[in-house]
């Protein structure tokens, strides 16, 4: 018989709802279930994409024997942390706290009242490696809470202590010092593999936040260091190695070694969106045409793969099928011979890829740029060959539920790849996303919605779905000058000021004022591997303000960036989206564009802006004799001399001249 959780939405969640153990969703039947019995909470987290979780599954939850103590000791509690992000940071940071470390699985012992007391990640069924099998793991904790009931609610009134200390830090009334971002680059900058590219050493994650900061400091000049070349260097390491997925586009979540050969081969959507933004960026600086081949190739890969009847997005692609990890992705040189049927090509694909008989990866090859970035002429044909091959085999599981945080983050990157490549198709796209987003998960009252799978969505929205959807919308409304999105983005602003603003301290909880209530109300303030809510408003405040003159939403980023500024200078790495918004908010080149006139002539303006990157510029735009009721920036602005399209340069809505020829425009933007 199905366990209770057959009527979930989550796939992770049905993964498990055959298994004997009697797992229920978080919510308040299992917390007064505990009450009730008297008996701990167990607390299982992962998601979908997660290989251990598997793993656990396999070894202990699917043991009838194992899951009878288990029924018989606790209550137990399975949650998709990308679900639940607000339950799932509470016992990561328990099992840091207690630990030093952290991961998925996550299995954390909780009392009814959900104070966690003991925790840890992956268990094996029996001892090794210093860890205790799981089965001798519960029966201690059975034991210890019968024996040592009060030591535990000792141990866990000072775990309570430190939940709540996001909540609780103080603003900084000093602004944040311009030196602050020169000390945070150089330091993040420090951190770079000289070798093999990209930040630290192996497990190697992509670090898409600190990589669009070093790109928003390039600024041409070469009296320094040019901050963009680390990064530019490791988008081109990325590009070339097996946590790309070379054949079919897309990248891997990280790479278990340092040279980005081997990666952990589950693919999720947000480090797809964040990439191929900074692969974009990338590429109007430096040029690079395999830049932006990664682009595309990614948000191609995204529609082709992971979109939906209803356009939205997916979550995530597993590591595994057929049980195996990476099978999927892997050749060996007769598997390529046999799909390409030509030994020319073969040939040509075996030096590109540097395919051997030994391999790269358990007796099997990753494929990896062996050679030039160059292209041989002879890939596309090789690479349709190997497609329809790959096609053939079982498909990792997927994950696919829509969660609006990380659609919205696929939605702006293409609505800016659309806007500056000018592809019709990605703004399409990123029209109908948006259009899903506001139609299937918006409330009455504005707020969002978590998830949504099969027509039905349901959990409250987080701070991040709310913050990364105003960026979202900005960044189409500058994609498109569709003015409803402007509209629907300031609204959206304002509502999750109005329920998620802390007033005393400044910054934003994670949780909405009316949300469930939990044995902590956090905020959300590290921007890995995503950017953090906080870190997002902060920079969607700043922008909405230069578009708006609403002094109010800057206001609130300030609030935001008084809290975080500090604890950002120490550690950089870990706040480099925070560290945008403080760069945007100190720049003394913040420029509002407004283009109005006929289309068609304001066109090659707008392009004049977008084939460069200017992390400091606004844009807006329309016909022109706007009152400036949908987009407060184009008030008053007219066309130009005998009607042509005009721009506007303006800093803090005291504008130029305006002008009518690209050439004009682009002297007084740089």
């Amino acid at each position: 018989m199905p366990n209770r959780l057959a009527d979930e939405t989550s796939p992770y969640l049905l993964q498990h709802k055959d298994n004997p153990v009697d797992w229920q969703p978080w919510g308040e039947r299992a917390l007064a279930e505990a009450r009730e019995r008297d008996v701990p909470l167990l607390v299982s987290i992962g998601y979908s994409a997660c290989h251990w979780c598997h793993v656990m599954e396999r070894e202990s939850f699917e043991d009838p024997d194992v899951a009878a103590y288990m029924n018989e000791h606790f209550v137990c509690v399975k949650v998709d942390r990308e679900e639940r992000p607000d339950v799932d940071a509470i016992y990561m940071d328990a099992v840091q706290a207690m630990t030093g470390h952290g991961g998925w699985p996550l299995n954390a012992f909780a009392t009814p009242d959900q104070v966690p007391f003991y925790a840890g990640t992956y268990f094996p069924p029996v001892g090794r490696q210093g860890l205790p099998g799981w089965r001798q793991l519960l029966e201690a904790i059975a034991e210890a809470w019968r024996e040592r009931r009060a030591e535990i609610e000792r141990q866990g009134a000072q775990i309570v202590e430190h939940l709540g200390v996001s909540a609780r830090i103080e603003p900084d009334p000093g602004a944040p010092e311009p030196g602050l971002l020169e000390t945070s680059v150089a330091a993040i900058s420090d951190r770079e593999d000289h070798v093999h590219g990209g930040f630290g050493g192996a497990p190697k994650f992509p670090q898409a936040s600190a990589i669009e900061l070093l790109l928003a400091r390039h600024d041409g000049g070469d009296e320094r260091p040019n901050p963009a070349e680390p990064a530019l260097r490791a988008l081109r390491a990325m590009a070339r190695g097996g946590i790309y997925d070379q054949l079919g586009g897309g990248f891997a979540r990280y790479a278990v070694d340092a040279a980005w050969v081997v990666p952990h081969f589950e693919k999720m959507l947000y480090d797809n969106a964040l990439l191929a933004r900074a692969y974009l960026h990338g590429w109007q600086i430096g040029g690079d045409p395999l830049l932006r081949q990664v682009c595309t190739e990614t948000l191609d890969w995204a529609l082709r793969e992971m979109r939906g009847p209803e356009r939205g997005f997916a979550s995530a692609l597993d590591a595994d099928s057929e049980g195996v990890e990476g099978k999927f992705y892997v050749w060996t040189p007769d598997e390529l011979r046999a799909a390409l049927d030509d030994e020319r090509l073969y040939d040509v694909a075996v030096a590109h890829w540097g395919v051997t008989e030994q391999g790269n990866f358990e007796g099997r090859s990753i494929l990896v740029r062996a050679g030039s970035d160059d292209d041989p002429p002879e890939l596309p044909e090789i690479k349709r060959r190997l497609m329809a091959a790959r096609d053939q085999r079982v498909r990792p599981g997927l994950d696919d539920k829509r969660l609006t945080s990380w659609n919205a983050l696929m939605l702006a990157a293409l609505a800016e790849a659309g806007a500056v490549l000018e592809r019709a198709d990605y703004l399409d796209a990123a029209r109908a996303c948006a259009d899903f987003l506001l139609r299937e998960l918006s409330c009455d009252d504005g707020r969002l919605l978590r998830t949504w799978k099969a027509g039905r969505a349901h959990l409250a929205g987080y701070l991040e779905d709310h913050a990364f959807l105003l960026e979202a919308l900005l960044t189409l409304y500058e994609a498109t000058f569709e003015p409803r999105w402007f509209a629907a983005a300031r609204a959206l602003a304002d509502v999750t000021i109005a329920r998620f603003a802390d007033d005393e301290r400044g910054g934003f909880f994670s949780t909405a004022d009316d949300h469930e209530r939990l044995v902590a109300r956090r905020k959300d303030l590290e921007d890995t591997p995503i950017p953090s809510g906080n870190a997002a408003m902060a920079l969607g405040l700043l922008r909405l303000a230069r578009l708006t003159g609403e002094d109010a939403y800057e206001q609130r980023a300030r609030g935001t960036i008084a809290l975080l500024h500090p604890i950002a200078a120490r550690h950089p790495l870990a706040f480099a989206h925070l560290l945008r918004a403080i760069d945007f908010l100190l720049a003394d080149d913040v420029r509002e564009v407004a283009i109005v006139g006929d289309p068609a002539q304001a066109a090659p303006l707008a392009r004049t802006v977008r084939d460069a990157l200017r992390p400091h510029v606004v844009l807006a735009g329309g016909p022109g004799d706007d009152d400036g009721e949908q987009v407060p920036l184009l008030a008053g602005r007219t066309p130009g001399p005998d009607g042509r399209a005009a721009a506007y340069v303006c800093e803090r809505f005291a504008c130029r001249a305006p002008v009518t020829e690209p050439d004009a425009l682009a002297a007084l933007l740089d």
